[in-house]
């Protein structure tokens, strides 16, 4: 059996079809998918981009290159982790209105530690720190729209 006859499989050609099917449908401008350690992230207008899944951790010296123009980082940044979104969705720190946030300002956390949820396609990933250290910034709003790739909390892995 051909990995394009696969049921299971993500690449599997009918089921990318489909996908497109639905996005535009639903008047969606963009997919992004995991399954295992691959992803698919399919943009409208024809732009498939298929790549082996990286960590979404990303320190703050090597982002401020891209924002150092419009917004300088202070010195005191340099060293830290900032937890990335691995999705596009809503950012939510808590698993409903009335519970307790996953994580504050000031909290220790570990790799495995879930810090929020973010709903994608109303389904709620709760996304896991993936380094461990003290938080001191929460960078998003509760219920704000995230990208891929947005910086959601920065961690002092010294701390």
């Amino acid at each position: 059996m051909s990995a394009a006859e696969n049921p299971g499989d993500l690449f599997n050609v009918k089921k990318v079809r489909r996908l497109i099917e639905l996005m535009k449908e639903h008047d969606l401008s963009e997919i992004d998918l995991k399954q295992a350690d691959h992803r698919v992230r399919i943009k409208r207008g024809g732009e498939v981009i298929a790549t082996h899944s990286a960590p979404t951790i990303q320190t703050a010296a090597r982002s401020a290159g891209a924002a150092g123009a419009t917004a300088p980082q202070p010195a005191a940044d340099a060293g830290m982790l900032m937890i990335k979104s691995p999705m596009v969705g809503t950012f939510y720190k808590a698993s409903g209105p009335d519970a307790a946030p996953f994580a504050k300002v000031g909290d220790r956390i570990g790799p495995e530690k879930t810090v929020c949820i973010i709903e994608a396609m109303k389904v709620f990933n709760e996304i896991p720190a993936g380094v461990s250290g003290q938080i001191v910034a929460i960078l998003v709003e509760n219920g704000a729209a995230v990208e891929f790739g947005q910086p959601l909390i920065k961690v002092d892995p010294g701390a």
